[in-house]
């Protein structure tokens, strides 16, 4: 096959792979800007980026602003041509703010899941900054488009199908998620591309479709673009790479784990989540875990109901103090063996990708 661009808005990716956004801390400018240079669309997490900002803990919201502009900064400095976007979950307080830091900061792209973003668009109207919301249904999409065109007369730029073998917060129940069910995001896929056809018509402007969750190989990229997609959304390989921002403990935790650590876990934001099971993990499933201080990071987490603190379970694994952080991954966490460059794994994808029919 031949490697296809992934063209949205005024932008265009020579490789048809978005690096999916993994917070807290996972995927920050080092990974951004080498996804980014090597083809692809790097995206920096906006999920509490200010994690090591020496105010963090006393000025919670004004640290995520200037260590998301920071972030976004040396990205571009390090990838001066190359497409960079950020993600942000809907679910987040400061959700306003800190998309509005960065539009300021000119990113490329904006990507908005956990939760439906039916307010995107009056943030980035008028701007060259693109916007794509992820949804895990078809019923989802449409609810979007209908609301940002009625709202705003805007399409979105690219919609992002997240599947259920996904890592992180997942917008599926969690039933369904542990019976493992196979060809769901196939189905959805086939249903997004039936709603978007219409809308497409109608305002003369392609929607590109990318699908996420479980995707592995340069086989798994074609067999979905074979299918109608415009390109996929990976996180999972990217952690083990170099460039990745966590801790080398972190990206160790992925090449040693095994099929069998997976967990289902519940999230503060109210959605299932997919981890690596450990210790913390262990007692997250006995019951609530102490909580030390609330940073009213998520709009749906009440500090004497929610299981766990998100954000420094997230820390801790950033950090590599994994016995006590929550290690966010995909289902096909158990086929990584091995750490490599960025370049290198983008090579061994597109080169898979061209043995496809």
């Amino acid at each position: 096959m031949e490697i296809p661009s992934l063209n949205f808005g005024q932008k265009t990716a020579k490789v048809p792979i978005i690096q999916g956004g993994m917070g807290i801390g996972i995927s920050l400018s080092s990974l951004a800007s080498a996804v980014a240079n090597a083809g692809g669309i790097g995206i920096i997490s906006g999920s509490q980026v200010g994690y090591r900002e020496e105010d963090f803990r006393k000025n919670t919201d004004e640290a995520n602003r200037r260590a998301l502009s920071k972030e976004i900064k040396k990205a571009r400095a390090m990838s001066p041509t190359g497409i960079i976007g950020v993600n942000f979950l809907t679910a987040m307080n400061n959700y306003g703010d800190m998309i509005a830091q960065a539009v300021e900061d000119k990113v490329d792209l904006i990507i908005s899941g956990a939760g439906l973003p039916l307010e995107l668009p009056k943030y980035v109207k008028g701007t060259q900054t693109a916007i794509m919301p992820i949804v895990s249904s078809a019923k989802a999409a449409k609810v979007i488009i209908r609301k940002w065109l009625r709202d705003y007369d805007y399409l979105p730029d690219g919609i992002v199908i997240e599947g259920p073998h996904a890592g992180g917060h997942l917008g599926f129940k969690k039933e369904d998620l542990l019976e493992n069910k196979e060809g769901i995001l196939e189905t959805v896929l086939e249903g997004v591309k039936k709603i978007i056809e219409p809308f497409e018509k109608d305002k003369n402007q392609k929607i590109p479709v990318i699908v996420a969750g479980g995707i592995y190989t340069g086989t798994d990229i074609g067999k979905f673009l074979k299918l109608g997609a415009d390109g996929v959304q990976m996180a999972t390989r990217f952690v083990a790479t170099e460039e990745c921002d966590a801790d080398q403990a972190f990206k160790e935790a992925y090449v040693t784990a095994t099929e069998e650590d997976i967990a289902i876990i519940k999230s503060p934001v109210g959605l299932p989540g997919r981890a690596i099971r450990n210790a913390f993990v262990r007692e997250t499933e006995k019951g609530p875990v102490k909580i030390k201080r609330c940073y009213r990071c998520l709009k749906e987490c009440v500090a004497n109901k929610t299981p766990y603190c998100i954000t420094d379970a997230l820390i801790d694994a950033v950090e590599g103090k994994l016995e006590t952080g929550l290690i966010f991954a995909g289902s096909q966490v158990g086929r990584i063996n091995k750490i490599v460059k960025v370049q290198e794994l983008v090579d061994e994808l597109m080169n898979e990708l061209k043995t496809v029919g």
